[in-house]
């Protein structure tokens, strides 16, 4: 029993090691924008990207935020990103609900429409969105772009849920009938807190691929006022009113909240796949 031990102990070392050695080389770009975004103008170009800075200097980081408005950008990522996450894990669990639970007729085909709306891309729901949306007028409101991408998580959210539904414990749920349960009581007080796990993975997944959305943002929000983050710092680099400096300090403020978001709920997203394994 200990040769086998000590036999497994190197493959173990090796394995840590090379996971070291993959979570540093996927630090190094973060790194070069960190570095980048505390220098100035003039060391970088005498010194390139790769060089340490003579001197921190966050003029850079300053600037950008007063040029864009960061403020109100961040305001406004945060609240459709947000917004979204909760809506579309509400409306997935409704959806999931009738369709792995309460087995409604043509499930099948709904669960196929569901996932033919997940493999769409984007270009092809542009322009429908855009005239849709100035007949209704929520063009260029932050609410068109809530709906539009709690309809678009919500298809992902619907189809994932209801192959977990399906196989909830059937026992439970009869127990709970016979107890004198509703359906409305058998989702709010057994089928979500025991699908809490399941439900924080998807909130957290929903919030950061909304906050990362560019294109439909892009064309949906013409306004300083309610554009985005993402769309902030495209529109801006596009425009080439940024020096290399300024853009690694643009890069570094754009991925820092959804960083932030990600180490606060990590151990949500560690506990909802701890148990969809143990499941």
């Amino acid at each position: 029993m200990a040769t086998v031990h000590a036999r497994r102990e190197p493959g173990r070392y090796l394995v840590l090691i090379g996971l070291v050695a993959l979570a540093g080389l996927m630090l190094v770009p973060f790194a070069i924008v960190v570095l980048n975004a505390v220098k100035a103008p003039a060391d970088y170009a005498a010194n390139g990207p790769l060089s340490l800075p003579q001197e921190v200097r966050i003029q850079g980081i300053v600037d950008f935020w007063q040029r864009v408005d960061f403020g109100r950008k961040l305001v406004n990522s945060a609240l459709i990103a947000g917004s979204v996450a909760v809506l579309a894990v509400v409306v997935s669990v409704l959806n999931a609900y009738a369709l792995g639970i309460g087995r409604i007729k043509g499930r099948l085909w709904v669960l196929v429409l569901f996932l033919i709306a997940n493999t769409l891309p984007q270009e092809a729901l542009v322009y429908p969105l855009y005239y849709l949306f100035k007949q209704v007028d929520l063009y260029d409101t932050r609410l068109g772009v809530v709906i539009v991408f709690t309809i678009v998580q919500a298809a992902f959210g619907t189809y994932l849920l209801s192959s977990t539904f399906v196989a909830f414990p059937r026992e439970i749920l009869e127990a709970a009938r016979i107890d004198g349960a509703n359906k409305w009581q058998v989702l709010v007080r057994i089928v979500v807190p025991i699908s809490r796990p399941t439900l924080g993975v998807l909130f957290v997944f929903f919030f950061i691929w909304t906050w990362n959305e560019f294109f439909i943002p892009l064309v949906l929000l013409v306004s300083a006022d309610n554009q985005t983050v993402p769309v902030a710092l495209g529109v801006l680099q596009g425009q080439r009113l940024m020096d290399a400096t300024t853009t690694s300090a643009s890069a570094l403020l754009g991925i820092i909240p959804a960083v932030a978001f990600f180490l606060i709920f990590q151990r949500t997203l560690t506990r909802g796949l701890t148990a969809g394994a143990v499941k």
